[in-house]
């Protein structure tokens, strides 16, 4: 016989669950965060996946399908460096977009080459680099300078 309790216990577990079901999640069954890119046209929304240890930076989006609109990859860095990413074993082109401390654009690498092993280079330090599909960074109209909100960046 089931107590009040356990009852209660397990709909509460239920509810839970079936909240949680509609969650974006990414490849590892993490929750997708939402990050927002403020621009000349207006406030742009992703929902992104979060690469902030050495294992899931170095893996980034290798082997994977192509990013979806609303979707990107923030890799989280414990410093403040000149950063330098490739696309090693990544098969569709990407922008990739370094971000300062505070949030705010350094530099765009547009259309980055499918499968390359070239270094793209910040052009000045960067705390995150944000990895989106090939064109959305001109489809938003991102520059140097907009704004990246996130809470991995200081306001």
């Amino acid at each position: 016989m089931i107590n009040r309790r356990g009852l209660l216990g397990a709909l509460s577990g239920l509810m839970l669950l079936a909240a949680c079901a509609g969650a974006p999640t990414d490849a590892k069954g993490d929750p997708l965060e939402p990050l927002t890119i403020t621009t000349a046209s207006g406030e742009h929304r992703f929902m992104v996946e979060i690469a902030d240890d050495d294992a899931e930076r170095q893996r980034g989006l290798m082997e994977r399908e192509p990013l979806a609109d609303d979707r990107g990859m923030l890799f989280q860095f414990p410093d403040v460096a000149e950063r330098g990413f490739w696309m090693r074993n990544t098969p569709s082109s990407l922008d990739i977009i370094y971000i300062d401390p505070r949030g705010r654009i350094v530099s765009i690498a547009k259309n980055a080459t499918p499968l390359s092993d070239a270094i793209i280079p910040s052009n000045g330090p960067a705390s995150g680099v944000l990895e989106l599909r090939a064109g959305r960074a001109d489809e938003i109209g991102a520059r140097a300078g907009d704004k990246v909100s996130h809470p991995f960046f200081a306001e």
